[in-house]
């Protein structure tokens, strides 16, 4: 399917790997020139000019941590005017909701509800005055049923869709469509930092800790970043103009739910 986004200009954010990378890689498939972003210099260069060798597209890279505005200020000047924005941080760590204090609570909040809504603000004016746009929000799917070890996530998360969800009706009369992806456990070094806190907490090797994990979802095994980038290139397209505030979920059908 053509996806009609050839020629746009997308920042994907903590791009160098991971589901981030994934959005990236589908998006310059269709297309589009990006500007990318993670905090490692010479990972998120190496994976600019992968990408950009493999897809014939313009891709920049910024290494900056876009959960402070610094970094935000940078990846910001490079993108320039931008048509599609992808915003994506790692999550905050697990833990026990007796251990957190304030301090805790806000860097979670900085990180994966600020940081967020600080790009969409310094981005979406200008695809409203241009008459196109679209964002895609990389959350959790804690956001539908939440994680009682990713407290922090569950309340950052939890707070910016409720953002979007108000938001994203104020500007699609403006061609500027705003949506979420909710990600179930996919292949990732997220999910390789929980299988080991769930092996260490029960005293079970990595696979086995994996293997318990997996056996939850009805797929039987975790979802794959290319299938996470394709959601988000389809959300991106031309195509999606009618699909606004949505949380779609990925998860492999582990959210046993009817809406």
């Amino acid at each position: 399917m053509d996806l009609g986004i050839k020629g746009k200009r997308g920042l994907v954010c903590a791009a160098s790997r991971g589901l981030g990378r994934g959005c990236a890689e589908a998006l310059a498939e269709a297309g589009v020139d990006l500007v990318i972003n993670s905090r490692t210099e010479a990972q998120i260069t190496q994976t600019a000019r992968d990408i950009a060798e493999k897809y014939g597209v313009s891709v920049i890279p910024v290494a900056a941590d876009i959960t402070t505005e610094e970094g935000r200020a940078r990846v910001l000047e490079a993108a320039g005017e931008t048509d599609i924005l992808v915003t994506n941080a790692g999550g905050p760590p697990p833990g026990n909701w007796t251990d957190w204090d304030r301090d805790d609570f806000i860097r979670a909040i900085d990180a994966n509800m600020m940081t967020g809504i600080a790009l969409m603000q310094a981005l979406v004016p200008g695809m409203m005055r241009r008459g196109w746009g679209r964002v895609v929000n990389i959350t959790s799917q804690s956001v539908r049923s939440p994680i009682p070890a990713l407290g922090l996530s569950n309340t950052a998360r939890a707070g910016l869709t409720g953002f979007v969800a108000g938001m994203s009706r104020q500007v699609a009369g403006h061609g500027v469509c705003v949506n979420n992806i909710l990600p179930g456990i996919h292949a990732t070094d997220r999910a390789d930092s929980l299988d080991k806190g769930v092996s260490e907490r029960q005293g079970i090797s990595i696979d086995e800790a994996r293997k318990q994990r997996q056996s939850a979802i009805p797929t039987g095994t975790y979802g794959r970043a290319d299938d996470f980038g394709a959601t988000c290139a389809f959300l991106c397209s031309q195509q999606a103009r009618f699909i606004v505030g949505q949380n779609v979920l990925l998860d492999g059908g582990a959210l046993n739910v009817t809406i």
